[in-house]
């Protein structure tokens, strides 16, 4: 996935309208049932080959929202297989076989530590 978005979403859907392949979708249907935006993390791209930065985070306006996520690669795939979503909560998948394009200039730890896309 790349991105995740917390619980502290507002809802107002500026995100939505900015993502380039239709990961994001709205409370309604955010496939845990929680009341936020999720990002389907098999459909994530970073908004590589779109954006400089993902667009989704940079329209955004309630600070610290959108972080970073671990991949959707191969070498990945175990931390999307378990209850590592918001809240001990499983990932869904649309593919679990997708492999999706990620940012290199993310370290891992940023990843792992769901640091703000945006910086402050």
């Amino acid at each position: 996935m790349a991105v995740i978005i917390g619980d502290t979403c507002i809802n107002c859907a500026a995100c939505i309208d900015e993502c380039p392949v239709e990961a994001i979708v709205d409370e309604d249907d955010n496939p845990t049932g929680e009341e936020y935006y999720y990002v389907y993390p098999d459909k994530c791209v970073e908004c590589v080959d779109h954006f400089d930065t993902p667009a989704c985070a940079e329209a955004c306006p309630t600070e610290g929202c959108i972080t970073w996520d671990m991949p959707f690669t191969a070498d990945h795939k175990d931390h999307f297989a378990g209850g590592n979503y918001i809240d001990g909560e499983d990932y869904v998948l649309a593919d679990a076989d997708a492999i999706m394009p990620t940012r290199d200039d993310i370290s891992l730890e940023d990843r792992a530590a769901r640091v703000n896309v945006v910086e402050d």
